[in-house]
């Protein structure tokens, strides 16, 4: 799909499917088709595939081309169907226009448009827009470390307050599963950071060959700032996420040890019995029981008695 929009009086509108691209200062692909990479094409504008987008070199996705920026950064989204993944999006960023090219669907990019107004320096110029961009992507990742940490609030309060006779088995298991999930999207959202500073220092590099240098530069650190702010967030969620998941397994081994304590003081209550019956039921001919009628019920209270003289053993040792 391609998306184009051009700035007016106040906001950024949104150009028709068969307008003329040439007046678009932010043309969006994403998942292109091959006229639609086409149309970019006539612009003037080298539009990279997902392959040359995923290669990991810095020197891929970082680098200035005839005046033109490229930056690829790897961000937290949706894909086509609607399961959370990681992918690159690519900013390119030419005299006359913003260009991105995307194969999933980061929801900044849904956002910003009807925001540009309120982020950012503005949208009339491609550098404006594309600090306007990272300045929404910084605010979307830092709302994802909010809910990180809301979602880890919750667990705590669980296993910190519940304790292993507090929770059973499928919610400590649901209570894991979901350390993992937020530490599965805290990795994503840091790796996002990452390649977002990155790009943004690169293009801060770049800045001398703007005319509107002086007044980006602010921005560019401000942003740089906020980023930071996040990674050192990021840092400590991550030590929080490492403590909830030991925390969790501890409560799931107490939980286990509590089940087999159970089943070994049960074994063990029934042992002296058994052996009793084991030694009766050998009947052997030189066993006096076998022949006196009170050897049966003499039997059973022997083992009765037994299996209460356990109990009681166990209990003075506080095993119990």
């Amino acid at each position: 799909m391609l998306f184009a929009y051009r700035p007016e009086a106040e906001k950024l509108s949104r150009l028709a499917v068969d307008a003329d691209l040439s007046a678009a200062i932010w043309i969006d692909l994403y998942r292109p088709q091959p006229e639609q990479t086409q149309a970019v094409a006539d612009l003037g504008l080298v539009v990279p595939t997902l392959a040359d987008m995923e290669e990991i070199e810095l020197s891929n996705r970082l680098y200035r081309e005839g005046g033109v920026d490229y930056m690829t950064v790897v961000l937290p989204g949706l894909s086509a169907t609607k399961a959370p993944i990681s992918g690159p999006v690519c900013f390119i960023v030419t005299p006359d226009r913003l260009l991105t090219v995307r194969h999933h669907a980061p929801r900044p990019f849904d956002t910003y448009p009807e925001r540009a107004e309120k982020v950012g320096a503005g949208y009339d110029r491609p550098e404006k827009l594309f600090l306007g961009l990272i300045e929404e992507i910084t605010g979307r990742m830092a709302d994802i470390l909010e809910g990180i940490g809301r979602g880890l609030d919750e667990v705590a309060a669980g296993i910190y307050q519940g304790g292993a006779q507090g929770l059973g088995g499928e919610m400590l298991q649901e209570a894991l599963a979901r350390v993992g999930r937020e530490g599965d999207l805290l990795g994503r959202v840091r790796l996002g950071l990452l390649t977002v500073e990155r790009a943004l220092s690169f293009f801060g590099q770049t800045l001398a060959a703007r005319d509107n240098a002086a007044t980006l530069r602010p921005l560019v650190k401000g942003l740089m700032r906020d980023l930071q702010a996040l990674e050192v967030h990021a840092d400590f969620l991550a030590s929080r996420l490492a403590l909830t998941s030991d925390a969790t397994l501890g409560m799931i081994n107490l939980a286990q040890n509590a089940t087999v304590r159970i089943v070994s003081v049960v074994a063990a209550l029934f042992l002296p019995p058994t052996l009793i019956a084991s030694i009766y039921g050998m009947n052997f001919v030189a066993m006096p029981e076998l022949q006196s009628p009170w050897g049966y019920p003499a039997a059973l209270v022997l083992m009765l008695a037994s299996a209460v003289g356990t109990y009681l053993f166990f209990k003075w040792k506080r095993w119990l």
